[in-house]
C-alpha cells in the first residue's frame, strides 16, 4: 500500500468508526509512520488522542494490534468503548474465567479480532508468548511507557521486561505512549525498550482548558469544601490525599457534607477499589478521595478538577495527576493547598527513603522543581512547560495571571529566622521546630518559651513585624530555596551550608508574597457543558443527557463510552432531523448512527414536539 493511499485509508477509518473529520495535532504523522512499519515514541498530553495514534493503524494494518496496559480494572471499559465503535477488541487477563480466556484466544488465532489488551505481567507467562507467535500481529502498543522509568512516578518493574518485543517480533512496529516525560525520561524509554531508532513524536504539552492554582493550606478540608460549593457543585473530580488515612476521612468529611465521595487506596479490598471505581465512571458527580494510586489511564472525560491535599513529589507527578481533569477540553481545575508541613514531610520521606545517595538526590530535585512551582510569582503554565522543555508565554488562566502576588525582599527576616535556629542550637545545644521558632520571634509568652527560657534569647520578640501565617511562609519558603532544613522524626529546623550566605549578608533572598484572598477566579458553573450551549439547546442537551444516562445503566457502560458531551451539545445545538446530519456530527461514527441515531432523532423530534 502506498504512502498515500495509507493516509487515505487512515481517514476513512477516522471517519468512518471515530465519527471524526480531521486528525489532530500530530495525529496523522504517527499514524502514518506507524501504518508504514516504523516504530514511534509518542508524548501527548491526556486528552491529546493518543489512543487514536495505535487504533487506527491497528485497523489498517493486516493483523491484530496487541496494546500493553498497566490498567486491568480498566480493560473491560476501554474494550467497551471500542466495541461501541464497532470495533473487534478484547482483553486478556486475570479476571476472566477459563473458558472465556478460550474464546478470546481463539477469535485472536483465528484474526477475527482488531485489538488485544495485554497487562504487561501477562508477557512473562509463557502460554501468552507462545500464544502471540501462533497469530498474526500488526503493531505493539506499549501505553503508558513512562511506567518503565525506574525512578519514576508510576514505576513498574513488568515494564522492564518489554524490550523482549524487540526480540521475538523484531518486524512488528512499536509505539509507546505517554502523557509526561521529561528528556532525561524519553531517553530512558527509548533505552529500555529498545527504541533507540523509534521516531519520537512530541506534542505540547499545553492544556489550556485547565486552570493551575496553588493556595496557601489553612484547614484544606474546609478550603476544598468552598471550591466544590462555589465553582464545582455537582460535578465529577479526583482529591489526591497522601495517606490512606487521610484519604478515609477526607471521603468521610465530604459525604457529610452531602457530597457524593469515595475512597480509594490501596488498603481496601480488591473488590472495593473496583466498585468504587466503576461508580465513579458510570455514575455522573462522583468525587473520589485517593492516594496516587487511582487514577493511570482513567478515560472518563468530563473530570471538571483535580485537587490536591498534600504536595506532590514532582511535577511530573503533578502533571499527570492534573491532566486527569477536562479531558473533553471544557474548563477544568486543578487546585492544590500547599503548606509549610508538606515541605518538612516530603523532606523526611526523602531522607529515610530507600535506594542510595544519588536516588536520594533524584528525589531531591524532583522535589525543588515542584517547590520553585508552587513558590513562584511567574505564570504556572510557563513554569511547568519549561520543566518539559517547552517555551510558551503567560497564560492569563492560572492564579498567579489572574491575581499576581508580589515578591518582596526577605533577607532581613530570612537573618531573622536563620538567628533563632543557629542560637537555639549553638547557646542551648537544642533544636526546635517551626512552631517554637515563631513564638520566639514573635515574643510569645507559652509555657514551652518560659520552660526553656527562650524568652532570655536575644531574637525574643524581633520579628513582631510579620504575622504567624507569614513567619510560616518565610520557613516554607527558606526550605524551598535549600536555606534551611529538617531533620529527625519531630521536623526539628536546622541550617545548611547556604546558611551562612545570608546570615553573612553574602546572599539577597526574594520571598513570595500571598495576594489578599478575592473571589475565586472562575465563576461557578452548574454544567460546564451546557453553559457554553445557546439558551435554546439547553433543554434538547438536557434531554439528551438524560436518555444517555438510561442507555448507559442499560448497556452497563459509562455515559461516555455512548456518547460524549461534546457530540450530545453540536447535536443539541444543530437538532439534526435525518440520519444523514446525525451522521455528519463530531463523534458519530457509522457503528453509533446504526445503533442509536433513531434514538437521537427521537428525542430531538420530541423536543421540538414539547
Amino acid at each position: 500500500m502506498a504512502g498515500a493511499e495509507r493516509v487515505d485509508e487512515a481517514a476513512a477509518v477516522l471517519r468512518r468508526v471515530f465519527g471524526y473529520d480531521a486528525f489532530r495535532g500530530g495525529q496523522r504523522q504517527i499514524i502514518d509512520h506507524l501504518i508504514g512499519g516504523g516504530d514511534a515514541l509518542v508524548l501527548m498530553p491526556t486528552g491529546g488522542g493518543k489512543s487514536l495514534c495505535y487504533q487506527i493503524p491497528a485497523l489498517v494494518r493486516p493483523g491484530v494490534g496487541v496494546v500493553i496496559s498497566p490498567l486491568i480494572a480498566l480493560m473491560q471499559d476501554q474494550v467497551d468503548a471500542l466495541r461501541a465503535l464497532g470495533v473487534r477488541a478484547a482483553f486478556v487477563n486475570s479476571t476472566q474465567d477459563l473458558d472465556t480466556r478460550r474464546l478470546v484466544e481463539a477469535e485472536f488465532l483465528a484474526g477475527e479480532l482488531d485489538l488485544l489488551y495485554l497487562a504487561p505481567e501477562a508477557l512473562a507467562s509463557v502460554g501468552t508468548l507462545r500464544l502471540l507467535e501462533r497469530g498474526k500481529i500488526s503493531l505493539f502498543a506499549i501505553d503508558e511507557a513512562h511506567c518503565v522509568s525506574q525512578w519514576g512516578h508510576d514505576f513498574r518493574p513488568d515494564y522492564l521486561a518489554l524490550s523482549m518485543l524487540h526480540e521475538r517480533w523484531p518486524e512488528v512496529p512499536r509505539i509507546a505512549l505517554t502523557a509526561t516525560a521529561t528528556s532525561a525520561t524519553r531517553r530512558e524509554i527509548a533505552t529500555r525498550l529498545r527504541l533507540a531508532e523509534a521516531r519520537h513524536f512530541v506534542a505540547s504539552f499545553d492544556r489550556p482548558n485547565i486552570q493551575y492554582r496553588i493556595v496557601s493550606k489553612n484547614e484544606p478540608r474546609r478550603q476544598l469544601m468552598t471550591l466544590l460549593r462555589t465553582e464545582h457543585a455537582g460535578e465529577a473530580g479526583i482529591v489526591y490525599c497522601l495517606s490512606r488515612a487521610s484519604v478515609e476521612k477526607t471521603a468521610e468529611f465530604l459525604t457529610a457534607q452531602g457530597i457524593s465521595a469515595l475512597p480509594y487506596h490501596a488498603g481496601l479490598d480488591a473488590a472495593t477499589r473496583v466498585t468504587n471505581q466503576a461508580r465513579f465512571l458510570r455514575e455522573d458527580g462522583v468525587v473520589m478521595v485517593a492516594t496516587i494510586a487511582f487514577g493511570m489511564g482513567i478515560d472518563k472525560p468530563d473530570v471538571r478538577f483535580v485537587a490536591h491535599l498534600d504536595l506532590p513529589k514532582s511535577v511530573e507527578g503533578y502533571y499527570q495527576e492534573t491532566g486527569r481533569a477536562g479531558r473533553d477540553g471544557l474548563p477544568s481545575t486543578a487546585w492544590l493547598a500547599y503548606g509549610l508541613q508538606d515541605v518538612v514531610q516530603q523532606r523526611k520521606l526523602i531522607d529515610t527513603s530507600e535506594g542510595d545517595a544519588a536516588h536520594r538526590r533524584s528525589l531531591a530535585g524532583h522535589l525543588d522543581a515542584m517547590l520553585a512551582l508552587c513558590e513562584t510569582v511567574e505564570c504556572r503554565r510557563v513554569q511547568m512547560l519549561a520543566y518539559f522543555g517547552e517555551t510558551s508565554s503567560p497564560c492569563g488562566n492560572c492564579d498567579t495571571c489572574l491575581n499576581p502576588p508580589e515578591s518582596w525582599d526577605g533577607t532581613v527576616a530570612a537573618q531573622k529566622l536563620l538567628s533563632t535556629v543557629y542560637r537555639l542550637h549553638r547557646e542551648r545545644n537544642q533544636k526546635f521546630g517551626a512552631g517554637q521558632c515563631v513564638d520566639i520571634l514573635l515574643g510569645r509568652q507559652t509555657e514551652k518559651v518560659r520552660q526553656w527560657r527562650h524568652d532570655e534569647l536575644t531574637v525574643f520578640g524581633i520579628g513582631a513585624e510579620l504575622r504567624e501565617a507569614e513567619w510560616r511562609g518565610v520557613i516554607r519558603q527558606l526550605l524551598a530555596q535549600g536555606l534551611l532544613a529538617v531533620e529527625g522524626d519531630y521536623g526539628t529546623l536546622v541550617l545548611t551550608e547556604s546558611s551562612g550566605e545570608v546570615l553573612g549578608r553574602r546572599r539577597q533572598v526574594m520571598m513570595r508574597r500571598e495576594p489578599e484572598r478575592k473571589a475565586a477566579p472562575r465563576a461557578a458553573k452548574a454544567r460546564p457543558a451546557a453553559a457554553e450551549l445557546p439558551a435554546a439547546a439547553a433543554p434538547l442537551f438536557e434531554r439528551l443527557r438524560a436518555w444517555r444516562a438510561a442507555m448507559a445503566k442499560e448497556q452497563g457502560v459509562p455515559a461516555y463510552v455512548i456518547f460524549h458531551d461534546a457530540t450530545l451539545r453540536q447535536i443539541a445545538t444543530e437538532a439534526p432531523t435525518t440520519l444523514a446530519r446525525l451522521g455528519t456530527v463530531s463523534g458519530v461514527g457509522e457503528s453509533k448512527l446504526a445503533k442509536f441515531g433513531a434514538a437521537i432523532l427521537e428525542v430531538v423530534s420530541a423536543a421540538h414536539a414539547g
